[in-house]
């Protein structure tokens, strides 16, 4: 069922907001950006660009090297100062009359859209069905929808066949993945030529506008320096480049978008991806010794995890006193006061929560005993890995057969 909502007042709290001020010395679990970044490497490759900020930015390398990383040709590709402004750009450059926006997930497009004057009908997935998408709950006069794989702050994946199964003559389709790299693979991206090609094949050619963002932030650290993408039609990045300023992306930011999208960076950005899960699966068995904080009942797949508790205010500003940053879900339409998100760290960084959750006062289910973070660590990381892997199989063929019926 969608409800209509007008107005962007209170969708533009964001994670950072966890982190400012007296928040800057606090273990930061609110933001989803890798720690340790950007990478010496990367850090040298930005500060020699330093030496050409007298010439205007030119976008060409950039944009090649952003196509082939996709298998696509370069008109196919927009740079943008971060997936935000394509937000912006999608809202006020598309003409589209009924918009609707795949809730919980980030608040920026829909606070856009509004911004522009549309009104916005919200789909509301919910924890009983795992936030998983149905593509029926829809409504089937929608001309633009946006949903984000894998999705922030549920952390679930979607299958690619589900999205394509919201593909519609007169519709355009807004994937945001801007947490796509942190997936192994990238299992379920819409991003490449060969995906949409294979995807095209259940039913024939999609029909209607499909429109994929990226975002260089989470993976490599690059929140300051506004750098992402978007993929589409040659058309509709046309549409959408004229209603850019001159210049709108810097040069150390080309530089960016170009050196993150070399088979190096992207063999670093899988390792990453890899090293992430095993990790998650690390701070999902420890969230589990403990009474009355949960996790959602979904399968997470990218950089960080939902979690319940019944006084989850009081818990995060606790956490904070103890050193923490967590973020708040009830800025998240579709969630509510009970919600948090946590970034998912390293191992020692999860320990220490663990100890501030117990000083906190979160009753333990079970006596302490921390997994081990050798063999038997790993090996039930890949336990965990082949369950989300199995309940991901299951909606990945419940979606293709949807779209072979449709």
């Amino acid at each position: 069922m969608a409800t209509e909502m007008t107005g962007s007042g209170g969708l533009r709290h964001h994670g950072d907001a966890e982190v400012r001020d007296d928040g800057a010395a606090l273990v930061d679990l609110a933001v989803n950006v890798r720690t340790g970044t950007p990478p010496r490497w990367l850090r040298e490759r930005l500060a020699a660009s330093l030496e050409s900020l007298a010439a205007y930015p030119d976008d060409r390398a950039a944009r090649r090297a952003v196509a082939r990383r996709h298998g696509l040709e370069p008109d196919r590709v927009l740079l943008t100062a971060g997936a935000a402004e394509a937000f912006v750009l999608l809202a006020r450059g598309l003409d589209v009359s009924r918009p609707v926006v795949v809730h919980p997930q980030f608040t920026e497009p829909e606070a856009a859209l509004r911004d522009a004057g549309h009104r916005v009908r919200r789909v509301l997935l919910t924890e009983a069905d795992g936030f998983r998408l149905d593509p029926a709950s829809v409504p089937a006069d929608a001309d633009l929808v946006v949903v984000g794989n894998p999705t922030n702050p549920t952390s679930v994946l979607h299958p690619a066949a589900t999205l394509a199964a919201l593909a519609a003559p007169g519709r355009t389709v807004v994937v945001d993945e801007a947490f796509m790299d942190t997936v192994p693979g990238e299992t379920e991206s819409l991003a490449s030529l060969a995906s949409l090609a294979s995807l095209a094949s259940l039913a024939g050619p999609l029909p209607g506008r499909v429109v994929v963002l990226r975002s260089l932030t989470k993976t490599w650290g690059l929140a300051g320096l506004r750098i992402g993408y978007l993929l589409s039609d040659p058309d509709t990045v046309s549409l959408l480049a004229a209603r850019q300023p001159l210049w709108p992306v810097s040069s150390p930011a080309l530089v960016a978008a170009e050196v993150c999208s070399t088979p190096a960076a992207l063999a670093e950005a899988e390792e990453v991806a890899h090293r992430t899960a095993a990790d998650r699966a690390y701070l999902l068995a420890r969230l589990a010794e403990f009474d009355g904080l949960r996790p959602a009942r979904a399968v997470a797949a990218s950089s960080f995890v939902l979690v319940r508790h019944p006084a989850a205010a009081t818990l995060r500003e606790r956490l904070r006193e103890l050193g923490f940053a967590v973020r708040r879900g009830d800025t998240f339409p579709g969630l509510g006061p009970p919600w948090l998100r946590l970034a998912v760290r390293d191992r020692e960084t999860t320990d220490a929560l663990v100890d501030a959750l117990t000083r906190a006062g979160v009753p333990r289910a079970v006596p302490r005993q921390a997994p081990s973070v050798g063999a038997a660590s790993v090996g039930a990381a890949a336990t965990s890995g082949e369950q989300q892997a199995a309940a991901h199989h299951e909606q990945r063929e419940t979606a293709a057969q949807q779209v072979r019926g449709a």
